[in-house]
C-alpha cells in the first residue's frame, strides 16, 4: 500500500468516526412558563457507544424529573442504520435565559441550548384547588382584520386520566381556524402539587372589524385515581368519575382596515413579510431558445398561505412565459403561522439581446410596527445570446466565387421550379380524377383513417399524456384542409388549449396536464373545418345510396 492510499484511508476512517460520534441535542419548544419542564432529546448513530450520557452538567440549572432511552433500526435503500435516542425531561431551576449545556457521551458532545423561562400567569384560587382546569389565552388582545391571533389552551390536571379525554372543536363565527402543529404535553408544578399540561394552539384570523367572541371550550376525562387533598377545601372526586371543566369566554377586539392602506392592492396584515427569486438554471449565459425557470417566492409571517395573493406575471416583450402551479405550504412556529408561496414560470427566450425584466414589488401593513412597508425585487437585464445550433452560418468567398455560385444558385432554382409547376399540374390532374371516381374508390387509402387518427388523439387527451397527445395532434393536423395555426387564430378555445399543452411540455409538471379541455375544443370545431371519415371506419358504401 502506497503512503498515499493510506492517507486516503486514514481520512475516510476519520471522517466515518465523526460522523459516527455526532451526538444530535434539540427540545420540543425553546420558550416555557416558570415551573413547566421541557423534553430534551440527545440522539446518536453511533453503534459502538455503550451506556448513557453523563447528565452531571445539567444539575446546576435544571431538575432531572426523567429519563427513557429508545433504539430505532431503520432500513433505507438496503441500509440499516440504528439510532439510539435519551429522552429527558428537564425543569428550570430559575427563569430568565437559561441554557443547556453540552453533554458528553464517549467521544461525542452534543451543542448547547438555550430556552426563555418566563414567569407564568397565576392562576386563580379555584383552578389551583382544582384537580381539572383549562387557561385560555391570546397573544393579543387587539389585531387588525385579517391579522392573526395565537389561542392558546392548556389543560391541567393533577390526578391521572383515562384515554376517553375530548375537547370541544374550536368553532368561532366571522374568523378562519388554523390549529397550529400537534398537541404537547409536559409538566407544570403549582402551588407545590405537579401537574400534568395538555397544550393545544391555533391561529384565528377574523373577518369582520368589531369585537370578535371567542366561546368556552369544555374538555371532558375520565378520572383514574384519586391523589390526597393537600387543602381541606379542595374536593377531589372519586376515580372513575367524568370530569367536564370549561374554559373562560375571552374578547378580541378587531381593527378595520388602516385608511392609509392602497384601496386598490390586497390587504396583507404581518409581522414580516420577505420576497425573494431563484433560477433554474441561472440566466447569466441565457440563449435564445433556452428555458429558464424562474421561482419568486413570497413568506409571510403571521398569515397563512392561501391568503397570500399571486406575485406579478413576468409578461415582458421578448420572452414566452409558460406559468406553472403556485405551491403553497405552511409552517407553525412559537409566534404562530408563516405562509410560504412559490410561484414558477418558465421563459424562454425569442430573440437575442438585452431583456429588461421589471421590479417586483409586493405591499404590506407590518403588524409588529404598525406602518404601511414594501418588499420588493430590484430590476434585473438578462443578455441573450444568440443560440449557434439556430443560425446558418454563410462561408465567406471571394466576389468571383460568389458570383459564380449564384449564377449556379439561380440555375438550379429555376430547374427546381419547372419541376415543381410539372408536378403541381400532375397532382391536379390526379386529384381531379380522383373526384371523378365512384364512393368506395376514393375510401380506399394507405394511412390511418381520419377516425382512427381522431380516436388516437381522443385517447392521449383523456389519458393527460401531453407528450402522446402533441404526437396525436400533429397526425391529425396533417389531415385538415388548414393548418393548426389558422384554426387556432379563427377559434380562441383551440388557441388557449393549445398554450396550455406547450405550457405542460415546457414546464417541470408537465405531468399535472389535463387534456380533457384540449379534448373539447378540437370536438367544437365547426364541422366544416374537420376532415370527416366518408364511410366509417368500415370503408363500405351505404346499403341505401339515394
Amino acid at each position: 500500500m502506497t503512503r498515499f492510499t493510506f492517507y486516503i484511508w486514514a481520512l475516510l476512517f476519520c471522517a466515518v468516526q465523526t460522523q459516527a460520534s455526532e451526538l444530535v441535542a434539540n427540545v420540543d419548544r425553546s420558550r416555557l412558563n416558570s415551573g413547566e419542564t421541557v423534553e430534551l432529546t440527545l440522539e446518536s448513530s453511533d453503534v459502538t457507544q455503550f451506556g448513557k450520557p453523563d447528565l452531571t452538567p445539567l444539575e446546576p440549572l435544571f431538575e432531572v424529573r426523567g429519563t427513557r432511552q429508545v433504539n430505532q433500526l431503520n432500513t433505507l435503500s438496503g441500509d440499516n442504520r440504528a439510532t439510539t435516542r435519551w429522552i429527558i425531561t428537564l425543569l428550570p431551576k430559575a427563569n430568565g435565559s437559561v441554557t443547556i449545556p453540552s453533554l458528553q457521551l464517549g467521544e461525542a458532545q452534543s451543542q448547547p441550548i438555550t430556552v426563555q423561562v418566563v414567569e407564568g400567569e397565576s392562576q386563580d384560587t379555584a383552578n389551583r384547588l382544582a384537580p381539572v382546569f383549562i387557561d385560555a389565552s391570546l397573544d393579543e388582545t387587539s389585531v387588525y382584520v385579517q391579522a392573526q391571533a395565537v389561542l392558546t389552551l392548556r389543560i391541567y390536571h393533577s390526578v391521572s386520566l383515562y384515554d376517553d379525554s375530548s375537547l370541544t372543536p374550536l368553532q368561532v363565527p366571522d374568523a378562519r381556524i388554523e390549529q397550529l402543529g400537534e398537541s404537547r404535553t409536559y409538566e407544570k408544578v403549582i402551588n407545590g402539587l405537579r401537574h400534568g399540561v395538555i397544550e393545544m394552539r391555533y391561529a384565528i384570523y377574523p373577518q369582520h372589524s368589531g369585537e370578535l367572541a371567542i366561546p368556552a371550550q369544555i374538555f371532558s376525562a375520565t378520572l383514574v385515581d384519586t391523589q390526597p387533598a393537600q387543602d381541606a377545601a379542595a374536593q377531589v372526586p372519586k376515580s372513575g368519575k367524568l370530569m367536564r371543566v370549561s374554559s373562560t369566554p375571552i374578547l378580541l377586539t378587531v381593527k378595520a382596515k388602516p385608511d392609509s392602506y392602497p384601496a386598490d392592492l390586497p390587504w396583507l396584515p404581518a409581522r414580516s413579510v420577505t420576497l425573494s427569486e431563484s433560477w433554474n438554471p441561472e440566466p447569466d449565459h441565457a440563449q435564445v431558445g433556452d428555458s429558464l425557470t424562474r421561482s419568486l417566492i413570497l413568506k409571510a409571517e403571521g398569515l397563512s398561505s392561501s391568503q397570500l395573493p399571486p406575485l406579478p406575471a413576468t409578461d415582458v416583450n421578448g420572452l414566452r412565459r409558460y406559468p406553472d402551479q403556485p405551491v403553497l405550504s405552511n409552517q407553525s412556529t412559537e409566534r404562530g403561522l408563516i405562509g410560504s408561496r412559490e410561484d414558477r414560470e418558465a421563459l424562454v427566450p425569442t430573440r437575442s439581446g438585452a431583456i429588461e425584466l421589471p421590479a417586483v414589488e409586493v405591499v404590506w401593513w407590518n403588524t409588529f410596527e404598525d406602518h404601511l412597508e414594501h418588499s420588493s425585487l430590484p430590476a434585473r437585464t438578462l443578455q441573450v445570446a444568440n443560440n449557434p445550433s439556430m443560425v446558418v452560418d454563410t462561408p465567406a468567398a471571394s466576389p468571383q466565387v460568389n458570383s459564380t455560385a449564384d449564377n449556379e444558385t439561380l440555375r438550379r432554382w429555376k430547374l427546381s421550379t419547372l419541376i415543381l409547376a410539372c408536378t403541381t399540374v400532375l397532382g391536379f390532374g390526379l386529384w381531379w380524377r380522383a373526384r371523378r371516381q365512384p364512393a368506395i374508390s376514393r375510401a380506399t387509402q394507405t394511412g390511418p383513417s381520419p377516425r382512427t387518427v381522431l380516436d388516437d388523439l381522443k385517447r392521449a387527451c383523456l389519458a393527460n399524456d401531453s407528450h402522446a397527445t402533441r404526437q396525436a395532434l400533429d397526425a391529425w393536423a396533417r389531415q385538415q384542409p388548414e393548418t393548426l395555426a389558422d384554426m387556432a387564430a379563427r377559434f380562441v378555445p383551440l388557441s388557449d388549449a393549445l398554450d396550455g399543452l406547450n405550457g405542460a411540455l415546457y414546464s417541470e409538471t408537465g405531468q399535472h396536464w389535463q387534456g380533457e379541455e384540449l379534448w373539447r375544443a378540437i370536438k367544437a370545431i365547426p364541422i366544416a373545418e374537420r376532415v370527416q371519415d366518408p364511410v366509417g371506419d368500415s370503408g363500405l358504401p351505404p346499403l341505401y345510396p339515394k
